[in-house]
């Protein structure tokens, strides 16, 4: 019996366990206000929960790139270039289109917001909302992303 076990958990149980993350990049927009910090949160295409600016990699951007670059399609973020270091990383399992689920990393990166347009991309596909760090916090379903937005 020990033996179909331990091939059971070399062939099926331990790749779950250890399947490797799929990487995304992530902008957490902010702009100061009299009251304190917002953050813009946007609506998912699919599902409509809220949730910040992500995607995948993009060929010749590095992470913070890439932020500003999904922070522009997604929201229509005019902003100058974050830093090069992310301010933290979170993650969740996305559902791809044939229902499989993939683990992904989120690298965050804060950006300051300029302005936002009217007209981008994604714009008839997504709801913006500027809401202070805590409703942020309260309106998003990752753990990690809440205690990033709860640290503002």
């Amino acid at each position: 019996m020990s033996a179909w076990l331990r091939k059971i958990w070399e062939e099926v149980a331990r790749p779950i366990f250890l399947r490797p993350h799929r990487v995304q990049f992530a902008a957490l927009c902010t702009r100061d206000t009299p009251n304190g910090p917002e953050v813009l949160l946007i609506t998912s295409r699919d599902t409509g929960r809220w949730v910040i600016p992500k995607g995948w990699p993009i060929d010749g951007k590095d992470g913070a790139e890439t932020a500003l670059q999904e922070a522009w399609e997604e929201a229509g973020v005019r902003a100058s270039m974050p830093t090069k270091e992310p301010i933290g990383h979170f993650t969740y399992d996305k559902i791809m289109k044939d229902g499989s689920a993939q683990p992904v990393l989120t690298s965050v990166y804060r950006v300051e917001v300029r302005d936002l347009a009217d007209d981008f991309p994604e714009a008839d596909q997504r709801r913006r909302d500027w809401v202070s760090p805590s409703t942020a916090a309260e309106r998003v379903f990752e753990p990690e992303l809440r205690d990033l937005l709860l640290q503002m």
